[in-house]
């Protein structure tokens, strides 16, 4: 998604979370840069913290991770689920660390 007006690229990955089966989006599309925007600064700035808690003993990379999911995914968090769940596979991916399973959004309690 790009145009010459705004040079942010919303990934594939991202958009999915608001089209329809037929890749329509459900938003307007500057709600879908602000909502891109926020949840990759998220990821980013989880980065760091991430690291502290894995090198501070947490017990595993997976673990970090799950814990990172738990936090955003909880009401309140700024962030929908399929955000949640977004956001902590990018985090995975900014760090090197393999994607965890993570819980279905149907799985978490409703906003």
């Amino acid at each position: 998604m790009h145009d010459d007006d705004n040079q942010i690229l919303v990934p594939p990955s991202f958009i999915a979370l608001y089209a329809d089966a037929r890749q329509r989006l459900r938003v307007p599309l500057d709600e879908l840069r602000a909502r891109y925007e926020l949840c990759e600064d998220l990821a980013c700035h989880l980065v760091e913290q991430a690291g502290q808690l894995y090198h501070g003993g947490a017990r595993s990379e997976e673990g970090v991770l799950l814990g990172m999911h738990a936090g955003l995914a909880a009401p309140g968090s700024g962030v929908n689920a399929q955000e949640a769940h977004w956001i902590t596979l990018r985090l995975a991916e900014l760090l090197g660390w393999r994607s965890p399973q993570l819980p279905g959004p149907d799985a978490l309690s409703p906003r």
